[in-house]
């Protein structure tokens, strides 16, 4: 009995020391780079800092800053670690997170994303929170299974932080990375949301990260137009998943040793960059200026195809970062031009809304996840229904058309993959690319 209580006490102090780690975590990260913005760039952020360079200076600073990803990457030793990882360590038990290397593929995320480069930030969080889990049971001689539950604690945390939003990152670990709703798994998720959630509105706010925004269901009919344009937002998100799968296909069949290949990457950035500066980044300035239906329709679509471009070679180019924000981005664009088209243009906010769920949701298979998570983003209510139609919707043809989610893409090409159905997690064998 006294055993099991000390158990029960190094786990609750493993799980509130790896909330409390991702949390500030998150806050260092993106304080430094606004830091860095401002004194480098003179701006308020990346989007504004790049802008207000000259030209030439818009091609070569996306290039330096995926230089030295590069060379970071290049740097290390051990075997590569990413999303997958937590996956496996969450589901599996087979954990193998090296905080080593979390730190150096932070590192290189933080690089990539100072110099410009069009990946998210809430990668390396996520990536860092699952592996602080992995170490904090290490440190406390966890049994498997409660590290595991602290791998998903750590990972949900820095999910919260990265966006605000307490229920998505606890769906998150229950629909995407762990894959099951277990109560042992769930308490302490949703504690160590609360607690990185908590510390990160301390420092960066309480209201939604987007802004608070109205959408008024005026017909039941818009639930159609909400399912018509999650097929639209599916169709973009397989042809995302596809052009970035031949450009790695290419990649890998002509190797390019780094960091000439993360150059490659941050030259393409920085040519767009060169014309159109607003396409550097996570794609979160121009996505507030979609949401306010400030961007002209023909900006937006030029936009669209220059923001798929521009993450397809920074991701093709092994430079660790996320494509969650950049998604949304290409989802907002996606809803905005949408509403324009059925003349709807009053609402395009909405239709963003509408179809940052539906892109999301198509490119990780996690329609709850997605649909919660713009709904906090927003912290709109009536668009609740609109989203979770345009989610599902959204979700079913990218399924039934046979393409993965990116995260399933990942564990493949580990040799690794499972289906969640009524009868629980069946592996699957690896199938050709």
């Amino acid at each position: 009995m006294r055993g099991e209580f000390k158990d029960n006490v190094r786990q609750l102090s493993g799980l509130g020391g790896v909330a409390v780690g991702a949390a500030l975590f998150a806050i260092g990260f993106r304080s430094s780079l606004a830091w860095l913005y401002r004194a480098l760039y003179d701006g308020d952020d990346v989007v504004d800092g790049i802008t207000n360079l000259p030209p030439l200076w818009r091609l070569l600073v996306p290039i330096a800053g995926a230089t030295v990803a590069g060379v970071i990457a290049r740097s290390r030793t051990a075997p590569k670690q990413n999303v997958s990882n937590v996956m496996e360590a969450v589901a599996l038990g087979n954990v193998q997170l090296s905080l080593r290397v979390t730190a150096s593929r932070v590192s290189a995320s933080w690089a990539a994303i100072a110099g410009g480069m069009s990946i998210g930030r809430e990668g390396p969080l996520i990536e860092f929170g699952g592996a602080l889990g992995a170490a904090a049971g290490r440190l406390t001689g966890a049994s498997l299974n409660r590290t595991r539950v602290l791998v998903a604690a750590g990972t949900a945390a820095g999910f919260a932080a990265a966006y605000n939003t307490p229920f998505a990152a606890t769906l998150f670990v229950v629909e995407t990375i762990a894959g099951v709703a277990a109560l042992e798994l769930i308490l302490p998720v949703m504690g160590a949301t609360v607690a990185a959630t908590v510390i990160t509105r301390a420092a960066v706010g309480v209201g939604p990260i987007y802004g608070q925004r109205a959408f008024g269901l005026e017909s039941n009919l818009e639930l159609v137009s909400a399912l018509a344009l999650g097929v639209v937002a599916a169709v973009a998100a397989m042809t995302f998943k596809r052009v970035l799968a031949l450009l790695e296909h290419w990649v890998d069949a002509h190797p390019v040793p780094q960091p000439f290949r993360a150059m490659a990457g941050g030259l393409l950035v920085g040519a767009i960059a060169m014309r159109l500066p607003v396409v550097v980044g996570n794609g979160y300035e121009p996505l507030n200026r979609i949401l306010d239906n400030s961007m002209a329709v023909s900006a937006v679509a030029v936009l669209l195809v220059a923001k798929l471009v521009a993450t397809c070679g920074s991701v093709a180019s092994g430079v660790p970062g996320g494509i969650f924000t950049p998604m949304l981005l290409i989802g907002a664009a996606l809803g905005s031009g949408w509403s324009h088209l059925f003349g709807a243009a009053p609402d395009a906010g909405g239709y963003a809304l509408m179809g940052m769920a539906a892109a999301t949701a198509a490119s990780i298979h996690a329609p709850l996840t997605a649909a919660v998570m713009i709904f906090e983003l927003s912290g709109d209510y009536p668009i609740a229904l609109p989203l979770i139609v345009a989610a599902v919707a959204a979700t079913a043809v990218s399924k039934a058309c046979g393409s993965e989610s990116v995260y399933e893409t990942e564990l493949r090409k580990r040799g690794l993959g499972w289906d969640i159905t009524l009868e629980g997690r069946q592996m699957k064998p690896d199938r050709p690319r």
